[in-house]
């Protein structure tokens, strides 16, 4: 029973890579800046509703962290032939590529609003709660716009 066991399974594992899709590096890469911003926005908006303890340097390492994300260059993160149209892997639509300058802006404002947090950190929690809406608006609207639901 152990032999057919692990028959089984080296078949299964030289089957899998068959089937699987390759994930190009910049889906990774900016699936991982993703990540990266809803773990620090997940910080901030734990303070700012009082369901995480105030910390003011994780409050502030939260908030500088949104900032450097949102200053890297998306050029290398989005290249042509990885939307949803293209990839398992992504929920990227394809309209992204169709209006790069509207997506470009919707990240700017991301980067403004993350600056802005991040500048209002110092005052204190009270201060996280009011600049959380037009950060949560900033992501909401490139999402909205440029994801397929879940």
């Amino acid at each position: 029973m152990t032999k057919l066991f692990a028959v089984a399974a080296a078949t299964a594992l030289m089957i899998t890579p068959a089937f699987a899709q390759e994930i190009p590096q910049a889906v990774k890469a900016r699936q991982g800046q993703f990540n990266i911003l809803a773990l620090n926005l997940g910080v901030l908006g734990g303070m700012a509703r009082g369901t995480v303890d105030f910390d003011q340097e994780a409050a502030q390492a939260a908030a500088d962290s949104l900032v450097a994300v949102s200053m890297v260059s998306q050029h290398a993160m989005w290249p042509e032939g990885t939307s949803v149209d293209d990839l398992d892997a992504t929920r990227a639509k394809a309209e992204i590529w169709s209006d790069m300058d509207d997506f470009g802006s919707k990240w700017a404002a991301l980067g403004e609003a993350a600056t802005a947090m991040q500048a209002a950190i110092g005052e204190g929690q009270a201060a996280i709660g009011p600049n959380m809406g037009p950060l949560g608006n900033a992501c909401k609207a490139c999402h909205d716009t440029y994801r397929t639901p879940e």
